[in-house]
């Protein structure tokens, strides 16, 4: 069986060695009195555990635009009894921060700066100045796995990790379908597909060009990453040194495609509406202790249940049905993975974060023909839907309101958490993830790498809350920057905008209108209290100003 952790680097068990050599060729030579002996063996022997402290495997499980409640630890119906465990005896976090969009989530995530600095802030063109997670941690001994999705014009193969089965961006710019990502196969119909080419599947350094058709029926995104990263676990359990490893399913991304027995579970869930589900969901948030009694159930932005038409309310209530459906095989796979750490022996000592890389989508896309949820069909989960996705925030995917950057973010660590089903209510954001990995395996985070100069850590560690205590104070405001959507975050202030021109420049102040919340009585953002506090609108907003100037070199 495979040792979940291992030893310090070897450049740090090399001084422990020759230290150990030259004490014991001192001691041979009798040039220590027996007592001086003793007290240096027993310094050598504390200096040779500190050293090789173990270290644990991590696992981080990336979800693509699910909405803030719709798991079931944070309120939803949808039934996720794996990661409700997760939360149950780990910790959930109510204020976890993403970038509102796929890729510079990602970027952030995997890097520990912000997708402004490294490269990715407006286009998945590839990650500079910065390394990856599996860069630090594969040099510090780790064996670096990754399946699923990557969305940038690198392969993650090229970017730290030592197996990769997924794909990235290029060369076209379409979402891949979730059963059949390439050409139409015998006894099927048109794989559906969103605009352009789909993303190239890569197989380690094997990119399957232009299109990856999978030669297995029964083929479905996150049923085979799921047995891709099985797969990798079970090929490496004999390994003496810990893994990274990072599952990124496509799911619940559009297109909405689910199994049809998944779907059923969900029959009839769904026609009571956008409000009644909505509101439920506010209320076992708050049974559940999520937000407090002061929080506030935003106003709706979807249309009134009962004034859509029939055959409106049936195409309604199937997208949502199967967007759940979608949900609830993730947690089904997720489960699949915990079973094999465990079976590995490997649970206890290998911490697993789970997060959404955004908000629930808006976006309205239907293509291709028959059933939503089927094969050949194309279709999202729209507007309407992703409001009650993201209860009890305001807006979606692509703002920097908290229904576009508030995540779902749990941690379980059954080593070193112990204040077990606890909820945080930090704020801490995906640039956060980098500095506590690098702190709980010691990792020395480099100024340069292959020649190229490293931003540095833009993140603060979570390993004091994991280990039940406050985080340190925040030395920098957090910040934020897609399209039309700015936020800067900063204590309890969060200054927030989707009103950024498409070609902005530095300074911004006369171009923007600014909405001020005091976040530590007002979560939903409905009370904007700009006007009453200019000078802290004026403070921050040059903050903004200035963080968005440097990070795009203005």
């Amino acid at each position: 069986m495979r040792r979940s952790t291992k030893s310090a680097p070897a450049e740090k068990r090399r001084s422990v060695n020759e230290i150990h050599t030259e004490l014991r060729s001192i001691m041979k030579q009798g040039h220590l009195p027996s007592r001086i002996s003793l007290l240096v063996i027993a310094l050598f022997v504390s200096l040779s555990t500190a050293f090789s402290k173990q270290r644990p495997n991590i696992v981080f499980i990336l979800v693509d635009d699910m909405g803030f409640s719709d798991i079931g630890c944070y309120g939803g119906e949808v039934n996720t009894p794996h990661l409700d465990r997760l939360a149950e005896n780990g910790l959930r976090f109510t204020s976890m921060y993403n970038t509102s969009k796929c890729f510079p989530s990602r970027a952030c995530l995997l890097t520990g700066v912000y997708a402004q600095q490294c490269g990715m802030g407006r286009s998945p063109k590839g990650i500079k100045n910065a390394i990856t997670m599996a860069d630090l941690l594969r040099t510090e001994g780790y064996r670096t796995l990754a399946v699923g999705k990557h969305h940038s014009n690198h392969s993650l193969h090229d970017r730290g990790f030592d197996r990769f089965y997924g794909f990235h961006y290029g060369p076209g710019k379409s979402c891949a379908n979730h059963f059949n990502p390439g050409e139409q196969r015998s006894g099927e119909g048109v794989p559906a597909r969103k605009k352009g080419e789909s993303r190239a599947y890569c197989f380690d350094d094997r990119k399957m060009l232009p299109y990856y058709t999978p030669k297995e029926k029964d083929w479905y995104t996150t049923d085979y990453f799921t047995k891709w990263a099985i797969d990798f676990l079970e090929e490496y359990k004999n390994e003496d040194k810990p893994y990274f490893l990072y599952v990124s399913y496509t799911a619940p991304h559009d297109p909405l495609h689910a199994w049809p027995e998944d779907i059923a579970k969900y029959e009839g869930v769904y026609d009571k509406g956008y409000e009644a589900i909505r509101n439920a969901r506010f209320k076992r948030q708050r049974d559940m202790g999520l937000f407090g009694p002061e929080a506030i159930l935003t106003k709706p932005s979807h249309k009134p249940w009962n004034s859509l038409s029939a055959d409106q309310k049936k195409d309604q209530a199937r997208r949502m049905q199967v967007y759940a459906a979608m949900i609830d095989r993730v947690d089904q796979n997720i489960g699949k993975i915990l079973a094999k750490i465990k079976a590995l022996g490997e649970e206890d000592n290998t911490l697993i974060m789970f997060a959404s890389d955004n908000g629930s989508s808006a976006e309205n896309v239907d293509t291709g023909t028959g059933e939503v949820g089927s094969l050949t069909r194309w279709s999202s989960l729209q507007k309407e839907w992703a409001n009650v996705s993201n209860t009890p925030f305001r807006y979606w995917k692509n703002l920097s309101h908290e229904g576009g950057i508030c995540t779902p973010f749990i941690a379980y660590w059954p080593e070193v958490i112990k204040n077990k089903g606890k909820i945080n209510r930090q704020p801490v954001h995906f640039v956060d993830i980098m500095a506590t990995v690098s702190n709980i395996t010691d990792a020395s985070y480099p100024s340069r790498f292959n020649g190229e100069r490293i931003i540095p850590l833009q993140g603060e560690s979570l390993l004091p809350a994991l280990q039940g205590k406050m985080l340190f104070k925040r030395d920098k405001p957090i910040f934020f920057e897609f399209r039309s959507g700015g936020a800067v975050r900063d204590g309890k202030w969060k200054l927030v905008t989707k009103s950024i021109p498409k070609k902005p420049k530095n300074p911004l102040k006369d171009k923007v209108t600014w909405e001020l919340y005091d976040m530590s009585a007002d979560m939903t953002e409905t009370q904007n209290v700009a006007k009453q506090n200019n000078e802290v609108v004026q403070r921050l907003s040059q903050l903004w100003q200035n963080w968005y100037a440097e990070s795009y070199g203005l």
